[in-house]
């Protein structure tokens, strides 16, 4: 019995030797993952909300939007014909705001310039990227910001005289730009898809 103690101490022993000049490295820090939906497009105009109604049908722009997104009208003191594009599988959004033009468009060009540039201090890099479309007469400024910005993408765009049309990605979460990549690129997609069928009424 002594012997067959002696042994089995001897193992032990052996084994843990062995395992100490193992290096343990750690894992990579990873993050969830985010499956995206598959997109297709209505106009503005067209959308139903629940009710059946189709709020957005007299305001003076349209413009394609995911039917994975559902429209929130922002209502208050001087903010008719604003509204959320809400993706509530991904919960972000799409604020977006319309103001008349009444010989203030430097007003309005400087102010959602003020906008982009708050995020100035959080993010790495905001390059411009210029928009024309003279057959729709709609122009503009879209602005990606890179970086741990709580809005990683904003647009403007108007024809210069009579409409001016802003809007801005939030993700209602902490920021973080690695994490957040999926849903950013999906969204930024539809920006695109905003500005590039953007029209006035």
């Amino acid at each position: 019995m002594k012997r067959f103690f002696n042994i089995l101490v001897g193992l032990l022993l052996i084994l843990g030797m062995s395992s100490c000049g193992r290096v343990v490295t750690p894992k990579p820090f990873g993050y969830f993952y985010i499956a995206v939906p598959d997109t297709a497009y209505l106009s503005l105009s067209e959308y139903q909300a629940p009710d059946g109604s189709r709020p957005c049908a007299n305001f003076p722009y349209d413009f394609q939007l995911s039917r994975n997104a559902q429209v929130v009208l922002r209502t208050g003191e001087d903010e008719d014909y604003w509204i959320n594009v809400h993706y509530p599988t991904l919960n972000a959004d799409i604020h977006c705001s319309y103001k008349p033009v009444h010989g203030n468009l430097r007003s309005l060009t400087d102010d959602a310039m003020g906008f982009v540039y708050k995020h100035v201090s959080q993010a790495s890099a905001i390059p411009e990227r210029v928009y024309s479309n003279p057959d729709a007469r709609v122009y503009g400024v879209l602005f990606n910001l890179q970086g741990n910005t709580a809005s990683p993408s904003q647009f403007f765009v108007t024809d210069s005289t009579r409409h001016f049309f802003r809007a801005s990605i939030y993700c209602n979460c902490r920021p973080n730009a690695d994490s957040l990549a999926p849903i950013y690129d999906y969204i930024q997609q539809d920006v695109l898809r905003m500005v590039e069928t953007m029209q006035w009424r």
